[in-house]
C-alpha cells in the first residue's frame, strides 16, 4: 500500500505525519522551534531553524515507515514572510510571522487613505498587519540593499510553502500555491493572479514573488540527498485550507474550526464570494474535492493554544497542555473570571490590533486552576463569535462544527464548546487534520486516492452534543472583550 510523507510547519514547531492510502497513521515526528519578540508586538522566527527542525521532524517519521512515500504534501502557518538570496538560499531577514504587528499604523494609514472596500473587493481580506504585504515592504525599508538585491533578481520573498519547497528542492522550484497566496494581501481571488495594482501600492517587485500553482498537483521533486530518494512535492495548502479539505468539507455550508496557536473557522462557499463581508468575516481561496480553487469565509481568532502555552511557559500554572482538562474539571466554574488572551490584538470579528490580554473578575478566591479553565473558556467563546458573525454573513445556521487541532482532544472543552454554540460538534478520529489534508492533496495528485470520495472513505467521527446553557456566562464574555476593546481604543 503506497504511503504520503506530510509536512505540518506550524507556529511553534514542525509535524511530519506518514500515511498510508487507508488513512492510518505509520510514522509521526515533531519539533519546536524559537519564537523572538524583539519589541512588544513584534515576533520573528529563523527560518534557517524552522528547514532544521523540519527536516529533523521528517527523518523521524520515515524512521518509522522507512517506505520511500509516494508523494510529499506540505501546509503551513500563513502569511508570515520569508526574504531570502536566491542564489545561495540564505535568509536575509528572519520570517516575519502573522502574528507580528509592527505595521499596524501602515494599515490603518492605508485604510483611511483608500477605504476598506480597495482591499476587500480585489484580495477578500481586510487592512491588518496580519496579512503579508507590509511586512514585506517593512522589509523593503528597513533591510539596508534589500530592495536592490529584489529588483536584480537576486532576492525573493515567499511565505513558509515556498520557502521549503524551494529549499527541498536546491532551488528548482520557486512556488507557491492559490491558498497561500490569497493571504497575501498582493493577489487578486477573482482573476487568481498577483495584482499589478498592489505590487506597485506596496512597492514589491513581480520578480521577487514565485509563481502560483493549484494546491494538488507535482511542483517538484525533492533533493535525494536529503530523504535517500527523490519525493515528488504534490500537495501544497496554507494550514486552515489544508485542514477544511482534511475535514472533507467539500460541499457549500460546511464549515470546520482548527485549534491550534490560533483558533480559524473556515466555511466552504463553493463559486460564491463574499467579499468586504460585514462583521470581520474574510473570503479567502480554499479547495474544493479535487484540489481546485473555490471560495471560503474565514474567521480568525489570533491567541487559541498560545494561551495555554502562556499559562505554561510564563506562569509556570501546567507543565502540559494535556493537564488542563483535569483542571478544568476540577473546578465548578472560572469563579467569575474571564479571560481575553488578545495578546497580539484581537482578530475576527472586532479586528482591533491594538487590543491586548485582558484578564477581569479577578478575587482573593482566584486560583490558578480558575484562570486555566478560563483560558479554556476563551476558546470557546472566541469561536462563537466568529460562528455567529459568519451565520450572519453567509444567511446559513451551522448543523454542526467539525474541529481538530491539538486542543480538539480535550473532552472537556469540546463539550464545552458545543454547549456555547448550541450545535454538535464533530472530531475526526485523527485530530491532526490539517497534515492530513496536505496528504490528501498530494495523493490525489499522485494517485494515491483516485477521488476525494477515496480519501474520505473510512473517517470516523467522535461527536459531543450541546447539553447545558452558557447564554449567562457568553454575555460576560462579550463584557470582557468590551473591556479590552475600550482599553486599546482609548489609548489612541
Amino acid at each position: 500500500m503506497p504511503t504520503v510523507l506530510a509536512l505540518d510547519q506550524g507556529t511553534t514547531g514542525s509535524t511530519a505525519l506518514v500515511v498510508d492510502a487507508g488513512g492510518e497513521l505509520l510514522g509521526r515526528g515533531y519539533r519546536e522551534f524559537t519564537q523572538h519578540f524583539p519589541q512588544p508586538g513584534w515576533v520573528e522566527h529563523d527560518a534557517e531553524e524552522i528547514l532544521k527542525v523540519t527536516l529533523d521532524a521528517v527523518h523521524e517519521a520515515l524512521g518509522q515507515a522507512p517506505r520511500t512515500p509516494a508523494a510529499l504534501g506540505i501546509t503551513n502557518q500563513r502569511e508570515t514572510i520569508v526574504v531570502w538570496d536566491r542564489n545561495t538560499g540564505r535568509p536575509l531577514h528572519r520570517a516575519l510571522v502573522w502574528q507580528d504587528r509592527r505595521t499596524a499604523d501602515r494599515c490603518r494609514a492605508l485604510e483611511q487613505r483608500l477605504g476598506a472596500e480597495y482591499i476587500a473587493e480585489r484580495t477578500g481580506l481586510v487592512w491588518d498587519p496580519y496579512f503579508s504585504a507590509t511586512k514585506i515592504e517593512w522589509l523593503l525599508e528597513n533591510v539596508k540593499g534589500l530592495r536592490a538585491k529584489v529588483e536584480s533578481g537576486d532576492a525573493v520573498f515567499g511565505t513558509i510553502d515556498a520557502w521549503l519547497v524551494f529549499r527541498l528542492t536546491s532551488g528548482a522550484a520557486f512556488v507557491t500555491d492559490y491558498t497561500n497566496a490569497s493571504r497575501t494581501l498582493l493577489f487578486n481571488i477573482h482573476r487568481r493572479a498577483w495584482d499589478e495594482d498592489l505590487l506597485k501600492l506596496f512597492g514589491v517587485p513581480r520578480a521577487g514573488l514565485p509563481e502560483v500553482r493549484p494546491s494538488s498537483g507535482t511542483v517538484g521533486v525533492t533533493d535525494a540527498r536529503l530523504f535517500g530518494a527523490e519525493i515528488p512535492i504534490s500537495g501544497i495548502a496554507g494550514d486552515q485550507q489544508a485542514a477544511l479539505f482534511g475535514q472533507c468539507c467539500w460541499n457549500a455550508g460546511q464549515a470546520k474550526c482548527t485549534y491550534g496557536t490560533g483558533a480559524f473557522l473556515l466555511m466552504n462557499l463553493g463559486s460564491a464570494a463574499h467579499v468586504g463581508a460585514p462583521g470581520g468575516m474574510l473570503c479567502t481561496l480554499a479547495c474544493d474535492e479535487r484540489g481546485a480553487p473555490v471560495f471560503a469565509l474565514e474567521g480568525s481568532v489570533f491567541i487559541a493554544g498560545a494561551a495555554i502555552q502562556w499559562l505554561r511557559d510564563g506562569l509556570g500554572l501546567v507543565a502540559h497542555a494535556s493537564e488542563t482538562e483535569a483542571i478544568a474539571r476540577s473546578v465548578a466554574d472560572t469563579g467569575g473570571v474571564y479571560f481575553v488572551p488578545a495578546f497580539v490584538g484581537l482578530g475576527a470579528p472586532y479586528w482591533e490590533s491594538d487590543a491586548r490580554g485582558t484578564i477581569v473578575g479577578i478575587t482573593r478566591g482566584t486560583t490558578g486552576d480558575h484562570l486555566v479553565r478560563a483560558a479554556l473558556e476563551a476558546m470557546a467563546f472566541s469561536t462563537r463569535d466568529v460562528v455567529d458573525a459568519m451565520a450572519a454573513v453567509s444567511q446559513t445556521s451551522l448543523s454542526e462544527l467539525r474541529i481538530d487541532g491539538g486542543a480538539a482532544a480535550n473532552d472537556w472543552l469540546m463539550q464545552f464548546q458545543a454547549d456555547v454554540l448550541g450545535v454538535p460538534v464533530a472530531r475526526p478520529d485523527l485530530v491532526e487534520t490539517t497534515a492530513f489534508g496536505a496528504a490528501g492533496l498530494a495523493g490525489l495528485a499522485v494517485g494515491v486516492w483516485k477521488s476525494g470520495e477515496d480519501f474520505a472513505a473510512g473517517r470516523k467521527y467522535s461527536r459531543f452534543p450541546p447539553k447545558a446553557a452558557t447564554d449567562g456566562a457568553y454575555r460576560n464574555w462579550r463584557r470582557a472583550v468590551d473591556t479590552a476593546l475600550f482599553w486599546a481604543r482609548q489609548g489612541r
